[in-house]
C-alpha cells in the first residue's frame, strides 16, 4: 500500500541555446532525478513523471561521466532509465490534479533554465501546491522552474522565500557561465528570493516552510530525505 503519491516534473529541453546561438546539448541530471525517487519508493511513495507536452527529456551526458558526476553516475544512470522505461508515457503538466499528490520534485540539468522557468500550466501547478501546503522539492537548476509561478499582474509567487540553487560561481567553474541568457542564482536574487549558497559543489539544502531546494546534483538525496521526513510527520 502506497503512502501517496510523488510527482517529478522534467523539462522537455534538449537543447540551451546560447547567446552566440549555438545549441548546447543538455537533459535530465541522472542524480537529481535517480536519488529522489530511489528514496521516496523505498520510503513507500508511488512516483510519477511529467514534463511539458509530456516529452521525455534525453540523458544529460555529463551526468554519465564518473569524472564529472561522480562514482555513482552509472547506478544514477541505471536507475533513472529503469525508472522512466517503467512508467512509460510522461504526464503532460497541463493535465495534473495536484490535489493527487503529497510532493511535487524539480530536477535539474539546464532544461528548467529553457523552458520550465516560463511554463504557464506548470506556473498554475506550483501555485495550486505552494496554497494547498504541499511540499515542493526543486534542486540545482530546478528552481528555475519556480519563476513560472507568477500572478496576472507579473509578481513572482515565491519571493522572500529563503532558497538554494545552482550558484554562480558554480556555472562559472563548470564551464557554461559565458554565453548564458542567464545565470540562475543571480537571476532569483533578482527577482526577490533569498537564495544563500554552500561550498561549490558539495550539499547545500535549504529548507523553507513546504519549499525545499537544494543547490547541485549532490543535495539531490539529502532534499529528498528531508522532504520524506517532513511527509512521514
Amino acid at each position: 500500500m502506497s503512502k501517496g503519491k510523488v510527482l517529478i516534473i522534467m523539462s522537455a529541453a534538449s537543447v540551451w541555446e546560447r547567446i552566440d546561438g549555438s545549441a548546447y546539448p543538455t537533459g535530465y541530471w541522472a542524480e537529481e532525478l535517480a536519488a529522489p525517487h530511489e528514496q521516496f519508493v523505498n520510503a513507500g511513495y508511488a512516483v510519477d513523471f511529467a514534463s511539458p507536452g509530456g516529452v521525455l527529456q534525453p540523458l544529460d551526458e555529463h551526468s554519465a561521466d564518473p569524472a564529472i558526476a561522480g562514482e555513482e553516475a552509472p547506478h544514477f544512470v541505471v536507475h533513472a532509465q529503469k525508472a522512466l522505461s517503467e512508467f512509460g508515457a510522461l504526464l503532460p503538466v497541463s493535465e495534473i490534479d495536484i490535489d493527487d499528490y503529497a510532493a511535487v520534485v524539480l530536477p535539474g540539468g539546464h532544461g528548467p533554465v529553457v523552458d520550465l522557468y516560463k511554463d504557464a500550466d506548470l506556473g498554475r501547478l506550483l501555485t495550486a501546491a505552494d496554497a494547498a501546503g504541499t511540499l515542493i522539492g526543486a534542486v540545482c537548476h530546478g528552481p528555475a522552474a519556480l519563476l513560472s509561478a507568477v500572478d496576472a499582474e507579473g509578481n513572482w509567487l515565491f519571493a522572500g522565500r529563503r532558497m538554494a540553487a545552482f550558484t554562480d560561481e558554480e556555472e562559472l567553474l563548470f564551464g557554461t557561465a559565458e554565453g548564458a541568457p542567464w545565470l540562475l542564482a543571480s537571476t532569483l536574487r533578482e527577482k526577490g528570493a533569498q537564495h544563500s549558497g554552500g561550498t561549490a559543489f558539495q550539499a547545500y539544502n535549504v529548507q523553507d516552510g513546504n519549499l525545499f531546494t537544494g543547490q547541485n546534483p549532490a543535495s539531490s538525496g539529502p532534499m529528498a530525505d528531508a522532504m520524506i521526513a517532513a511527509l512521514d510527520k
